[in-house]
Protein backbone atom coordinates (compact mmCIF):
# COMPACT_ATOMS: atom_id res chain seq x y z
CA UNK A 1 0.00 0.00 0.00
CA UNK A 2 2.78 2.42 0.95
CA UNK A 3 4.60 1.55 -2.27
CA UNK A 4 1.47 2.38 -4.23
CA UNK A 5 1.09 5.79 -2.54
CA UNK A 6 4.80 6.54 -3.11
CA UNK A 7 4.41 5.73 -6.79
CA UNK A 8 1.38 8.00 -7.08
CA UNK A 9 3.27 10.79 -5.26
CA UNK A 10 6.29 10.48 -7.57
CA UNK A 11 4.00 10.46 -10.59
CA UNK A 12 2.27 13.65 -9.42
CA UNK A 13 5.63 15.38 -8.91
CA UNK A 14 6.86 14.34 -12.33
CA UNK A 15 3.67 15.50 -14.05
CA UNK A 16 3.83 18.81 -12.19
CA UNK A 17 7.48 19.35 -13.26
CA UNK A 18 6.72 18.46 -16.89
CA UNK A 19 3.70 20.77 -16.88
CA UNK A 20 5.72 23.68 -15.51
CA UNK A 21 8.57 23.07 -17.93
CA UNK A 22 6.15 22.86 -20.85
CA UNK A 23 4.53 26.09 -19.78
CA UNK A 24 7.94 27.76 -19.73
CA UNK A 25 8.80 26.59 -23.22
CA UNK A 26 5.46 27.23 -24.93
CA UNK A 27 3.35 29.74 -23.07
CA UNK A 28 5.78 31.81 -21.03
CA UNK A 29 6.00 34.69 -23.51
CA UNK A 30 2.27 34.79 -24.16
CA UNK A 31 1.35 34.89 -20.48
CA UNK A 32 4.18 37.33 -19.60
CA UNK A 33 4.53 35.55 -16.26
CA UNK A 34 8.04 34.65 -15.06
CA UNK A 35 9.02 31.03 -14.52
CA UNK A 36 9.59 30.38 -10.78
CA UNK A 37 13.10 29.01 -11.07
CA UNK A 38 16.37 30.28 -9.59
CA UNK A 39 19.39 31.53 -11.49
CA UNK A 40 22.94 31.18 -10.15
CA UNK A 41 25.68 33.16 -11.93
CA UNK A 42 29.30 32.37 -11.06
CA UNK A 43 32.27 34.71 -11.45
CA UNK A 44 35.29 32.43 -11.17
CA UNK A 45 38.48 34.06 -9.90
CA UNK A 46 41.80 32.28 -9.40
CA UNK A 47 41.44 32.57 -5.61
CA UNK A 48 37.67 32.42 -4.98
CA UNK A 49 34.26 32.33 -6.66
CA UNK A 50 31.69 35.12 -6.56
CA UNK A 51 28.07 34.02 -6.98
CA UNK A 52 24.91 35.97 -7.72
CA UNK A 53 21.64 34.22 -6.85
CA UNK A 54 18.29 35.31 -8.25
CA UNK A 55 15.58 33.74 -6.07
CA UNK A 56 11.84 34.22 -6.76
CA UNK A 57 10.15 35.36 -3.55
CA UNK A 58 6.98 33.32 -4.08
CA UNK A 59 9.03 30.11 -4.18
CA UNK A 60 11.40 31.22 -1.43
CA UNK A 61 8.44 31.77 0.88
CA UNK A 62 7.41 28.12 0.51
CA UNK A 63 10.89 26.89 1.43
CA UNK A 64 12.00 29.48 4.00
CA UNK A 65 8.84 29.33 6.08
CA UNK A 66 8.36 33.10 6.55
CA UNK A 67 6.14 35.59 4.73
CA UNK A 68 8.90 36.99 2.53
CA UNK A 69 6.57 37.94 -0.32
CA UNK A 70 4.58 40.37 1.84
CA UNK A 71 6.02 43.87 2.06
CA UNK A 72 9.11 42.79 0.03
CA UNK A 73 10.64 46.26 0.21
CA UNK A 74 11.32 45.71 3.92
CA UNK A 75 12.32 42.04 3.61
CA UNK A 76 16.08 42.50 4.10
CA UNK A 77 15.46 44.83 7.03
CA UNK A 78 13.05 42.35 8.65
CA UNK A 79 14.71 39.02 7.99
CA UNK A 80 18.21 39.75 6.67
CA UNK A 81 20.23 37.76 9.28
CA UNK A 82 17.87 34.77 9.10
CA UNK A 83 18.02 34.75 5.28
CA UNK A 84 21.82 34.81 5.32
CA UNK A 85 21.95 31.82 7.69
CA UNK A 86 19.40 29.96 5.56
CA UNK A 87 21.30 30.55 2.31
CA UNK A 88 24.68 29.55 3.80
CA UNK A 89 23.11 26.34 5.15
CA UNK A 90 21.94 25.33 1.67
CA UNK A 91 25.04 26.12 -0.42
CA UNK A 92 27.89 23.71 0.23
CA UNK A 93 30.73 23.70 -2.31
CA UNK A 94 33.40 21.07 -1.62
CA UNK A 95 36.70 20.03 -3.18
CA UNK A 96 37.07 16.80 -5.11
CA UNK A 97 38.02 14.94 -1.93
CA UNK A 98 35.12 16.40 0.05
CA UNK A 99 36.76 19.30 1.94
CA UNK A 100 34.22 22.09 2.49
CA UNK A 101 34.67 25.61 1.15
CA UNK A 102 33.85 28.74 3.16
CA UNK A 103 30.66 30.57 2.13
CA UNK A 104 29.91 34.17 3.13
CA UNK A 105 26.91 36.24 2.07
CA UNK A 106 27.92 39.73 0.99
CA UNK A 107 24.66 41.47 0.08
CA UNK A 108 20.89 40.93 -0.07
CA UNK A 109 18.57 43.05 -2.19
CA UNK A 110 14.96 42.69 -3.35
CA UNK A 111 14.21 43.71 -6.93
CA UNK A 112 10.98 43.87 -8.88
CA UNK A 113 11.67 41.90 -12.03
CA UNK A 114 8.53 42.73 -13.98
CA UNK A 115 4.83 43.50 -13.65
CA UNK A 116 2.86 40.33 -14.34
CA UNK A 117 -0.93 40.00 -14.79
CA UNK A 118 -1.17 38.68 -11.24
CA UNK A 119 0.70 41.65 -9.77
CA UNK A 120 4.34 42.61 -9.16
CA UNK A 121 6.93 39.82 -9.33
CA UNK A 122 9.91 40.09 -6.98
CA UNK A 123 13.23 38.32 -6.64
CA UNK A 124 15.79 38.26 -3.87
CA UNK A 125 19.23 39.06 -5.30
CA UNK A 126 21.97 37.46 -3.23
CA UNK A 127 25.69 38.17 -3.64
CA UNK A 128 28.06 35.77 -1.91
CA UNK A 129 31.63 34.49 -1.94
CA UNK A 130 32.70 30.85 -2.04
CA UNK A 131 36.30 30.48 -0.87
CA UNK A 132 38.17 27.17 -1.35
CA UNK A 133 40.64 25.74 1.18
CA UNK A 134 44.18 27.04 0.79
CA UNK A 135 46.12 25.27 -1.95
CA UNK A 136 43.05 24.06 -3.86
CA UNK A 137 41.69 25.26 -7.20
CA UNK A 138 38.53 27.17 -8.03
CA UNK A 139 38.28 25.39 -11.38
CA UNK A 140 37.27 21.97 -10.14
CA UNK A 141 34.76 21.52 -7.32
CA UNK A 142 31.36 20.06 -6.45
CA UNK A 143 28.46 22.43 -5.79
CA UNK A 144 25.87 21.11 -3.34
CA UNK A 145 22.92 23.46 -3.73
CA UNK A 146 19.35 23.12 -2.51
CA UNK A 147 18.14 26.67 -1.78
CA UNK A 148 14.32 26.41 -2.18
CA UNK A 149 14.79 22.96 -3.76
CA UNK A 150 14.89 21.15 -0.44
CA UNK A 151 11.20 21.98 0.09
CA UNK A 152 9.82 22.68 -3.40
CA UNK A 153 10.25 19.63 -5.61
CA UNK A 154 9.12 21.40 -8.79
CA UNK A 155 11.74 24.11 -8.43
CA UNK A 156 15.07 24.06 -10.27
CA UNK A 157 18.21 26.21 -10.45
CA UNK A 158 20.08 27.16 -13.63
CA UNK A 159 23.84 27.34 -12.94
CA UNK A 160 26.04 29.38 -15.31
CA UNK A 161 29.54 30.85 -15.38
CA UNK A 162 29.24 34.57 -16.09
CA UNK A 163 32.90 35.57 -15.76
CA UNK A 164 36.04 33.45 -15.84
CA UNK A 165 39.25 35.46 -16.20
CA UNK A 166 41.45 32.43 -16.87
CA UNK A 167 39.19 31.31 -19.74
CA UNK A 168 38.60 34.78 -21.19
CA UNK A 169 34.91 34.97 -20.22
CA UNK A 170 33.93 38.52 -19.29
CA UNK A 171 30.18 38.49 -18.72
CA UNK A 172 28.80 39.14 -22.18
CA UNK A 173 27.77 35.53 -22.85
CA UNK A 174 27.42 33.35 -19.73
CA UNK A 175 28.11 29.65 -20.23
CA UNK A 176 25.51 27.31 -18.74
CA UNK A 177 27.01 24.56 -16.60
CA UNK A 178 23.85 22.66 -15.81
CA UNK A 179 20.57 22.43 -13.92
CA UNK A 180 20.14 21.37 -10.30
CA UNK A 181 16.70 19.85 -9.61
CA UNK A 182 14.99 16.97 -7.93
CA UNK A 183 15.77 13.50 -9.23
CA UNK A 184 12.17 12.41 -8.79
CA UNK A 185 12.84 8.76 -9.48
CA UNK A 186 15.43 8.48 -6.69
CA UNK A 187 13.95 11.27 -4.55
CA UNK A 188 17.30 13.09 -4.24
CA UNK A 189 18.99 16.34 -5.34
CA UNK A 190 22.27 15.61 -7.08
CA UNK A 191 25.15 18.12 -6.71
CA UNK A 192 26.69 19.75 -9.78
CA UNK A 193 30.29 18.94 -10.64
CA UNK A 194 32.00 22.12 -11.82
CA UNK A 195 35.05 21.37 -13.96
CA UNK A 196 36.37 24.32 -15.96
CA UNK A 197 38.87 23.44 -18.67
CA UNK A 198 41.38 25.51 -20.61
CA UNK A 199 42.24 28.06 -17.95
CA UNK A 200 45.50 29.39 -16.56
CA UNK A 201 47.32 32.64 -15.89
CA UNK A 202 49.06 32.71 -19.27
CA UNK A 203 45.75 32.13 -21.01
CA UNK A 204 44.14 34.83 -18.85
CA UNK A 205 46.85 37.29 -19.89
CA UNK A 206 46.43 36.45 -23.59
CA UNK A 207 42.68 36.85 -23.32
CA UNK A 208 43.04 40.31 -21.76
CA UNK A 209 45.33 41.31 -24.65
CA UNK A 210 42.58 40.21 -27.03
CA UNK A 211 40.03 42.04 -24.90
CA UNK A 212 42.03 45.27 -25.23
CA UNK A 213 42.26 44.81 -29.00
CA UNK A 214 38.55 44.10 -29.23
CA UNK A 215 37.74 47.13 -27.07
CA UNK A 216 39.56 49.46 -29.48
CA UNK A 217 38.22 47.69 -32.58
CA UNK A 218 34.67 48.14 -31.25
CA UNK A 219 35.34 51.56 -29.70
CA UNK A 220 34.63 53.77 -32.70
CA UNK A 221 34.84 56.95 -30.63
CA UNK A 222 38.35 56.14 -29.32
CA UNK A 223 39.66 55.43 -32.81
CA UNK A 224 37.96 58.46 -34.32
CA UNK A 225 39.59 60.79 -31.79
CA UNK A 226 43.04 59.47 -32.67
CA UNK A 227 42.45 59.46 -36.43
CA UNK A 228 41.11 63.02 -36.50
CA UNK A 229 44.22 64.19 -34.65
CA UNK A 230 46.34 62.42 -37.28
CA UNK A 231 44.59 64.02 -40.28
CA UNK A 232 46.57 67.29 -40.14
CA UNK A 233 49.73 65.73 -38.63
CA UNK A 234 51.74 65.78 -41.92
CA UNK A 235 50.93 69.43 -42.63
CA UNK A 236 52.75 72.67 -41.84
CA UNK A 237 50.93 75.75 -40.57
CA UNK A 238 50.86 78.78 -42.86
CA UNK A 239 49.18 82.01 -41.66
CA UNK A 240 47.04 80.20 -39.13
CA UNK A 241 45.83 77.72 -41.71
CA UNK A 242 46.96 74.26 -42.68
CA UNK A 243 49.52 74.48 -45.45
CA UNK A 244 51.68 72.05 -47.37
CA UNK A 245 53.31 68.72 -46.58
CA UNK A 246 56.06 69.01 -43.94
CA UNK A 247 58.16 65.99 -44.90
CA UNK A 248 58.56 62.45 -43.57
CA UNK A 249 60.70 63.41 -40.57
CA UNK A 250 58.33 66.22 -39.52
CA UNK A 251 55.25 64.00 -39.95
CA UNK A 252 56.78 61.00 -38.17
CA UNK A 253 57.85 63.06 -35.16
CA UNK A 254 54.36 64.58 -34.83
CA UNK A 255 52.79 61.11 -35.16
CA UNK A 256 55.09 59.69 -32.49
CA UNK A 257 54.36 62.55 -30.09
CA UNK A 258 50.58 62.29 -30.53
CA UNK A 259 50.40 58.50 -30.16
CA UNK A 260 52.86 58.39 -27.24
CA UNK A 261 51.08 61.17 -25.38
CA UNK A 262 47.68 59.54 -25.87
CA UNK A 263 49.12 56.23 -24.63
CA UNK A 264 50.65 57.80 -21.52
CA UNK A 265 47.40 59.64 -20.76
CA UNK A 266 45.04 56.69 -21.03
CA UNK A 267 47.51 54.35 -19.28
CA UNK A 268 47.58 56.54 -16.16
CA UNK A 269 43.81 56.64 -15.66
CA UNK A 270 43.42 53.00 -16.75
CA UNK A 271 45.73 51.94 -13.90
CA UNK A 272 44.23 54.33 -11.33
CA UNK A 273 40.65 53.41 -12.23
CA UNK A 274 41.18 49.65 -12.54
CA UNK A 275 42.86 49.53 -9.12
CA UNK A 276 39.85 51.31 -7.65
CA UNK A 277 41.87 54.28 -6.40
CA UNK A 278 39.45 56.69 -8.02
CA UNK A 279 36.03 56.25 -9.59
CA UNK A 280 34.84 58.22 -12.58
CA UNK A 281 31.22 59.16 -13.45
CA UNK A 282 30.54 57.06 -16.53
CA UNK A 283 28.11 59.39 -18.29
CA UNK A 284 30.38 62.42 -17.87
CA UNK A 285 33.36 60.46 -19.21
CA UNK A 286 31.45 59.39 -22.32
CA UNK A 287 30.28 62.96 -22.95
CA UNK A 288 33.83 64.32 -22.68
CA UNK A 289 35.09 61.62 -25.07
CA UNK A 290 32.57 62.83 -27.67
CA UNK A 291 33.64 66.42 -26.96
CA UNK A 292 37.30 65.45 -27.50
CA UNK A 293 36.44 64.31 -31.03
CA UNK A 294 34.68 67.60 -31.78
CA UNK A 295 37.70 69.63 -30.60
CA UNK A 296 40.08 67.43 -32.65
CA UNK A 297 37.84 67.78 -35.71
CA UNK A 298 37.88 71.58 -35.41
CA UNK A 299 41.68 71.40 -35.15
CA UNK A 300 41.77 69.30 -38.34
CA UNK A 301 39.95 72.16 -40.10
CA UNK A 302 41.90 75.05 -38.53
CA UNK A 303 45.07 74.72 -36.40
CA UNK A 304 43.63 75.92 -33.08
CA UNK A 305 46.37 74.25 -31.00
CA UNK A 306 49.19 73.78 -33.48
CA UNK A 307 52.35 72.48 -31.84
CA UNK A 308 50.42 71.44 -28.75
CA UNK A 309 48.79 68.28 -30.18
CA UNK A 310 50.77 66.08 -27.80
CA UNK A 311 49.40 67.91 -24.75
CA UNK A 312 45.84 67.70 -26.07
CA UNK A 313 46.27 63.99 -26.84
CA UNK A 314 47.61 63.37 -23.33
CA UNK A 315 44.82 65.38 -21.68
CA UNK A 316 42.01 63.70 -23.53
CA UNK A 317 43.88 60.40 -23.23
CA UNK A 318 43.32 60.68 -19.46
CA UNK A 319 39.58 60.79 -20.12
CA UNK A 320 39.63 57.87 -22.57
CA UNK A 321 41.55 55.81 -20.00
CA UNK A 322 38.71 56.32 -17.52
CA UNK A 323 36.39 54.54 -19.96
CA UNK A 324 38.92 51.71 -20.43
CA UNK A 325 39.17 51.19 -16.64
CA UNK A 326 35.50 50.26 -16.30
CA UNK A 327 36.05 47.11 -18.35
CA UNK A 328 38.70 45.77 -15.97
CA UNK A 329 36.84 46.82 -12.82
CA UNK A 330 34.00 44.48 -13.76
CA UNK A 331 36.38 41.50 -13.70
CA UNK A 332 36.50 41.71 -9.89
CA UNK A 333 40.06 40.33 -9.62
CA UNK A 334 42.62 40.25 -6.82
CA UNK A 335 45.54 42.71 -7.01
CA UNK A 336 48.03 40.32 -8.65
CA UNK A 337 45.74 39.14 -11.44
CA UNK A 338 44.37 42.65 -11.90
CA UNK A 339 47.95 43.82 -12.49
CA UNK A 340 48.40 41.14 -15.15
CA UNK A 341 45.10 42.20 -16.70
CA UNK A 342 46.06 45.88 -16.80
CA UNK A 343 49.31 44.98 -18.56
CA UNK A 344 47.59 42.70 -21.08
CA UNK A 345 44.63 45.01 -21.71
CA UNK A 346 46.89 48.01 -22.28
CA UNK A 347 49.10 45.97 -24.61
CA UNK A 348 46.03 44.99 -26.61
CA UNK A 349 44.96 48.62 -26.91
CA UNK A 350 48.40 49.66 -28.17
CA UNK A 351 48.62 46.78 -30.65
CA UNK A 352 45.25 47.63 -32.19
CA UNK A 353 46.09 51.35 -32.30
CA UNK A 354 49.36 50.52 -34.03
CA UNK A 355 47.60 48.29 -36.57
CA UNK A 356 45.12 51.05 -37.43
CA UNK A 357 47.88 53.68 -37.73
CA UNK A 358 50.00 51.43 -39.96
CA UNK A 359 47.00 50.87 -42.22
CA UNK A 360 46.03 54.54 -42.55
CA UNK A 361 48.91 56.93 -41.84
CA UNK A 362 51.17 55.91 -44.78
CA UNK A 363 48.34 56.76 -47.19
CA UNK A 364 47.80 60.09 -45.44
CA UNK A 365 51.50 60.86 -45.90
CA UNK A 366 51.22 60.24 -49.63
CA UNK A 367 47.97 62.18 -50.04
CA UNK A 368 49.13 65.15 -47.95
CA UNK A 369 51.71 65.96 -50.63
CA UNK A 370 48.85 66.83 -52.99
CA UNK A 371 46.73 69.98 -52.92
CA UNK A 372 43.68 67.70 -53.22
CA UNK A 373 44.36 66.40 -49.69
CA UNK A 374 41.95 69.03 -48.39
CA UNK A 375 39.12 67.07 -50.04
CA UNK A 376 39.90 64.21 -47.66
CA UNK A 377 40.90 66.19 -44.58
CA UNK A 378 37.95 68.61 -44.55
CA UNK A 379 35.11 66.08 -45.17
CA UNK A 380 36.77 63.66 -42.72
CA UNK A 381 36.87 66.32 -40.00
CA UNK A 382 33.31 67.52 -40.65
CA UNK A 383 31.81 64.02 -40.65
CA UNK A 384 33.72 63.15 -37.47
CA UNK A 385 32.41 66.27 -35.74
CA UNK A 386 28.83 65.51 -36.78
CA UNK A 387 29.12 61.91 -35.52
CA UNK A 388 30.56 63.14 -32.21
CA UNK A 389 27.76 65.67 -31.81
CA UNK A 390 25.26 62.84 -32.24
CA UNK A 391 27.05 60.75 -29.59
CA UNK A 392 27.26 63.73 -27.26
CA UNK A 393 23.53 64.43 -27.57
CA UNK A 394 22.71 60.76 -27.05
CA UNK A 395 24.87 60.56 -23.92
CA UNK A 396 23.37 63.72 -22.45
CA UNK A 397 19.75 62.76 -23.11
CA UNK A 398 20.22 58.96 -22.77
CA UNK A 399 18.20 58.63 -25.97
CA UNK A 400 19.38 57.68 -29.48
CA UNK A 401 18.95 60.11 -32.37
CA UNK A 402 19.03 60.02 -36.15
CA UNK A 403 22.73 60.98 -36.25
CA UNK A 404 23.82 58.07 -34.06
CA UNK A 405 21.53 55.73 -36.00
CA UNK A 406 23.19 56.73 -39.27
CA UNK A 407 26.68 56.60 -37.68
CA UNK A 408 26.09 53.05 -36.47
CA UNK A 409 25.03 52.06 -39.97
CA UNK A 410 28.20 53.61 -41.45
CA UNK A 411 30.45 51.90 -38.89
CA UNK A 412 29.60 48.60 -40.59
CA UNK A 413 31.46 49.95 -43.66
CA UNK A 414 34.51 51.11 -41.65
CA UNK A 415 36.95 48.85 -43.58
CA UNK A 416 36.02 50.70 -46.77
CA UNK A 417 36.93 53.97 -45.05
CA UNK A 418 40.43 52.54 -44.75
CA UNK A 419 40.45 51.37 -48.37
CA UNK A 420 39.31 54.76 -49.70
CA UNK A 421 42.47 56.74 -48.77
CA UNK A 422 44.57 53.81 -49.99
CA UNK A 423 42.88 53.88 -53.40
CA UNK A 424 43.13 57.68 -53.51
CA UNK A 425 46.86 57.51 -52.67
CA UNK A 426 47.56 54.89 -55.33
CA UNK A 427 45.70 56.91 -57.96
CA UNK A 428 47.64 59.99 -56.90
CA UNK A 429 50.97 58.17 -57.35
CA UNK A 430 49.90 56.78 -60.74
CA UNK A 431 48.82 60.24 -61.87
CA UNK A 432 52.13 61.74 -60.74
CA UNK A 433 54.09 59.01 -62.53
CA UNK A 434 52.07 59.51 -65.71
CA UNK A 435 52.76 63.24 -65.59
CA UNK A 436 56.52 62.60 -65.30
CA UNK A 437 56.42 60.18 -68.22
CA UNK A 438 54.71 62.79 -70.44
CA UNK A 439 57.36 65.35 -69.56
CA UNK A 440 60.13 62.94 -70.50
Amino acid sequence: MNSFHNSISCLKRRLMFITLLGSFLTAHSALAHPMPNSIVLLDVRPDKVFAELQLPLNELELAFGHQVNQNPGKLVERLGPELKKYIIAHIRPVTGNGIAWTVTVDQLEVQQVQQSPGGPYYELMVELWMIPPKGTTTRDFTLNYDVILHQVATHFALISVRRDWEAGLYGENPVQLGVIDWDIRNNVIHPLNVSLKGGGEWNGFKQTVLLGMHHIAEGTDHLLFLLVLLLPAPLLVNRKRWGTYGGIRYSSVRLLKIVTSFTIGHSITLIVGALGWFSFPGQAVEIIIAFSIIISAIHALWPIFSGKEAYVAAGFGLVHGMAFAGTLLNLNLDTFHLGISILGFNAGIEVMQLVVILFIFPWLLILSRQSAYQFIRVPGAVLSAVAAMGWMLERITSSPNSITFLTNRLVAYAPWLVVFPAIAAVLSMLKKRAAKTQII
